[in-house]
């Protein structure tokens, strides 16, 4: 009979689960908007995009007073590089990002999935 597994493995696993479909929901939410806003990629250059989004932002939110101008400017930052696009048209796929986010996370909230985030997306 096998032994159970430890419970902090559990929490583990749990954890890399919800970073998981969190990152891809920030997926989604960011290929949607750039589908929108720009000439699109495919979904797996919109996940890599959510990562390096969301890693700039957190290296940066901390910074006293400025961070979260500054956080945002990173993430925009990010958008304009991968996609080539200009500041403005960045910050639309934020903003379009953000509102594709909230959608999926409220669709998720009504098949009974509502611990997850849209990583990689600010705000949601």
């Amino acid at each position: 009979m096998p032994t159970p597994a430890p419970s902090m493995a559990i929490g583990l696993e749990d954890r890399l689960l919800a970073f998981a479909v969190s990152l891809l929901v920030g997926g989604v939410a960011l290929h949607a908007a750039t589908h929108v806003v720009a000439d699109t990629r495919d979904y797996a250059h919109a996940v890599l995009t959510a990562l390096l989004g969301a890693l700039a932002w957190a290296v940066l939110e901390w910074v006293p007073l400025l961070g979260g101008v500054l956080a945002a400017i990173a993430w925009v930052a990010v958008v304009k590089w991968r996609y080539r696009l200009g500041w403005i048209r960045s910050g639309a796929v934020g903003i379009a990002a953000w509102a594709a986010a909230v959608v999926v996370l409220a669709a998720l909230e009504l098949v009974g999935i509502g611990s997850v985030s849209a990583l990689g997306v600010p705000g949601a």
